[in-house]
């Protein structure tokens, strides 16, 4: 008998009264990319990660792997009907509040463009 590659799909508690996690749409997630790929061709930073943490959506940027996040731009879902809140959090102080991404990103300078 062939040995068959099987898979256990498991359901993931929900808790309605929480609602659902936010998480960053795909224009977020070019403008996100598009800042970071930016800065990695500076040499400012090197790597990445998105996570989803107590009700919010993060996207953290490191200068080493192995180091703290630089930055953490977090989306966090709007309360009583309100729009979302963007956030960038450098350690435990926040940077700036914004409603929408494009504001909060204002606050990292564009780097210069490497031209050959």
């Amino acid at each position: 008998m062939a040995n068959r590659l099987t898979a256990e799909v498991h359901r993931l508690p929900f808790d309605p009264r929480r609602g659902t996690a936010p998480f960053f749409n795909r224009q977020e997630l070019n403008q996100l990319l598009s800042l970071y790929s930016r800065h990695v061709a500076c040499g400012r930073w090197r790597d990445y990660a998105i996570d989803q943490r107590q009700g919010s959506a993060m996207f953290s940027v490191f200068r080493h792997t192995h180091d703290a996040p630089l930055f953490r731009i977090v989306k966090r879902p709007g309360r009583g009907g309100r729009p979302c809140e963007f956030a960038v959090e450098s350690g435990r102080e926040t940077l700036k509040r914004a409603s929408t991404m494009s504001e909060a990103l204002s606050i990292f300078p564009q780097p210069l463009r490497i031209v050959s």
